[in-house]
């Protein structure tokens, strides 16, 4: 008899790879009261302790180190087995998990997830947004989607869209009484809104131009780690703002903000799609992969 079930096997291995019950709980859309519930039934029919739990911790006995290192490989084997079958489907249907940043989220959202979700009705889509990179195979993802320069190497990365092109804008208030920057060394001579990064260090300006690249760690009193903050905080006046030019465009254009410096940042490889290297990709990720492509070669015609 089968002294675990598929479900308990799961909950066993997100708890450990999530450090807790409520991460866990939010990952499988359970209750933490059921989730633990499920391990406690599979550590009383197996006769050990799989975690040792305490009011601020949750962590794996030697035992379940022993009993996670073998299963989830074995789970891994499961899974790809069901992404095999799962393929003679006609129509994909499931949960495509997705980890983002914030930015990124609303980048893909109308013109790639929304479609997705019309085209694939069987289809559920789970967005989750976090500043820091992440696991995505660890944590349970099918994909990510970062800026290429942060893709780890042994991923497939695949375009998302079109290049970005960073923008620094101001308020037309900011601008009373002051100089616009000619050149990146000007910005010492202003208040700019610099970004706290989600490794906790600031972000230091890129400028590119004739080939030559340097960065500058710009000066300024407000300090925000979240660029529609900081979209807020210029529109109001508060200093100048290195932002996406997608992001601001709405506001050049009405006169809202006013953009200086473009010929000093030029466009980088945007968005990438990325997942593990694997023979077969789950219909539902192939599904997404294709629309991708799809979108790419329209916007390149």
């Amino acid at each position: 008899m089968m002294r675990g079930s598929l479900a308990e096997l799961e909950a066993v291995v997100t708890v450990a790879s999530r450090g807790g019950f409520r991460a866990a709980a939010r990952e499988l859309g359970v209750s933490s009261s059921a989730l633990s519930q499920q391990i406690a039934s599979l550590e009383a029919r197996l006769g050990i302790r799989l975690f040792n739990r305490t009011t601020r911790s949750v962590t794996l006995s030697s035992a379940g180190e022993q009993f996670v290192a073998e299963v989830t490989p074995a789970l891994a084997a499961i899974r790809s087995a069901i992404d095999l079958a799962d393929e003679h489907r006609s129509e994909p249907s499931g949960t495509l998990r997705i980890n983002t940043a914030l930015g990124a989220a609303r980048m893909i959202l109308t013109p790639l997830v929304l479609e997705y979700l019309h085209r694939y009705p069987q289809m559920n889509v789970e967005v989750l947004t976090e500043g820091a990179l992440v696991d995505i195979n660890a944590q349970g993802f099918d994909a990510g989607v970062r800026i290429l320069e942060t893709v780890p190497p042994d991923m497939i990365a695949i375009p998302v869209g079109r290049t970005i092109r960073p923008a620094i804008v101001g308020s037309p208030a900011y601008f009373e009484g002051r100089e616009k920057p000619l050149v990146p060394a000007d910005l010492n001579a202003h208040r700019c809104i610099r970004a706290r990064m989600a490794s906790g260090s600031i972000y230091r300006w890129e400028f590119e131009k004739r080939g030559e690249a340097f960065t500058i760690d710009v000066p300024g009193p407000l300090i925000l780690d979240e660029s529609d903050l900081m979209l807020r905080a210029a529109r109001e006046g508060a200093g100048l703002a290195y932002l996406n030019e997608w992001q601001v465009a709405d506001d050049v254009a009405a006169g809202r903000l006013i953009q200086v410096l473009g010929d000093w940042t030029p466009p980088y490889p945007g968005l990438c799609l990325y997942y593990p290297g694997r023979r077969h990709l789950p219909a539902k990720l192939r599904a997404f992969v294709d629309l991708i492509h799809e979108i790419n070669r329209r916007e390149g015609e």
